[in-house]
């Protein structure tokens, strides 16, 4: 057991040095001696960090990680790749005296979407003067994008997790249930088959309430002849899963089978889209292209999908006119959906992983039209 979990620590640290040399490669594009990463996801794909304190400084030879002492133990445990400092005065001051300290280090990048600008403010006071700060055009965000094996892998378990999850709770879908009963039943059997949680605020809505395609669960009872959409993910070692399913309670009426077929003929149409080199404005644009067939292009009202990881949306957009080129080894949601004002809405949503032969799904619940 103790060589298994050797064996296993040497694997993580060896993955976690690939993806500091890759950001260090980059340092030069970025015209900078060193980068402040302060975005705790961003931290943790770089070095392991799983707390909800810590800035990471990486230079050209070493890092530097700093947290606070309730993270003393938990940072020896995680940390690779990086010197551990607890800060006793905190985080901004911490490593902004040690940028101060080093020589040559004149320019720095870092997120301004991270940082606010009080924090901006205080690591420029630590450091002092002739220190400059440089954008660093997301290049972490850049790496994070094409998955390594490791992460599929737990992608494609978290992914298993909430399809058998919906399946699970589809004898609870009935009238009479609320719909932050149902949401808590999702995220109850969420945790039952070892998620750590939900990847977000679980959606259910049904009825016209459907129509929004962001609502959050009320304590509205389910009812006969309405739709329901759900929108769930759970999250595994950190990465997450989405997945958004439509039901309705009784005998659909035609309208309602029309929307439906429409918005799955989307699905398809942008998942045949999906491979690598393809921008991701053309997958969006291969779903609204069948929705415009059907005439209900005005009703879909979001983009196509979005990049999936340790956050729920991530780097790339699948939106209207979006450049950013698909590269094998990405993991997106397409989902397209439309929303009629006073009648419901339908929306169906996968995880899909981009590779050499196209879109592979990892969520595999049901799609056909479900009345329950």
């Amino acid at each position: 057991m103790v060589a298994e979990q050797a064996a296993v620590t040497t694997l993580a640290r060896s993955r976690f040095a690939d993806r500091l040399h890759r950001l260090r490669l980059s340092l030069s594009s970025l015209g900078a001696d060193a980068i402040l990463v302060s975005s705790l996801p961003n931290i943790r794909y770089l070095c392991g960090f799983t707390g909800s304190s810590g800035l990471l400084l990486i230079e050209s030879s070493g890092g530097a990680f700093f947290t606070d002492s309730r993270y003393t133990f938990q940072a020896h445990e995680e940390v690779a790749g990086a010197r551990i400092h607890i800060a006793k005065q905190g985080l901004l001051r911490a490593a902004g005296e040690a940028l101060r300290r080093k020589r040559g280090h004149r320019r720095v990048a870092f997120s301004p979407s991270s940082l606010t600008v009080a924090q901006k403010q205080s690591l420029e006071a630590a450091t002092g003067k002739g220190m400059r700060w440089v954008p660093d055009q997301s290049v972490v965000e850049k790496l994070r994008c094409v998955k390594d094996a490791s992460e599929l892998a737990s992608m494609q378990e978290a992914a298993d997790i909430i399809s058998r999850v919906f399946e699970a709770v589809l004898p609870l879908i009935r009238p009479g249930i609320s719909e932050l009963g149902l949401a808590a039943e999702i995220e109850h059997e969420m945790k039952r088959r070892g998620a750590s949680g939900a990847s977000f605020e679980t959606i259910v809505a049904s009825g016209v309430r459907s129509a929004w395609p962001h609502a959050r669960p009320s304590s509205n009872l389910l009812k006969k002849d309405e739709l329901v959409v759900l929108d769930q993910g759970a999250i595994l070692r950190g990465y997450c899963s989405d997945m958004t399913r439509t039901v309705f309670l009784g005998k659909a009426p035609g309208r309602i089978r029309k929307l439906y077929k429409a918005v799955l003929d989307a699905q398809q149409a942008a998942k045949a889209a999906v491979r690598p080199g393809v921008k991701a404005g053309d997958v969006d644009r291969a779903a609204r292209a069948v929705l415009r067939q059907a005439g209900l292009a005005r009703y879909f009202t979001h983009s196509t999908g979005h990049g999936l990881g340790l956050e729920v949306h991530e780097m790339p957009r699948l939106g209207r006119g979006d450049e950013f080129v698909l590269q094998e080894g990405m993991v997106v949601t397409v989902e397209p959906g439309v929303y009629v004002e006073g009648l419901g809405g339908v929306r169906i949503e996968d995880d899909v992983v981009v590779t050499a032969q196209g879109a592979l799904d990892l969520t595999n619940a049901p799609r056909e039209f479900l009345e329950l």
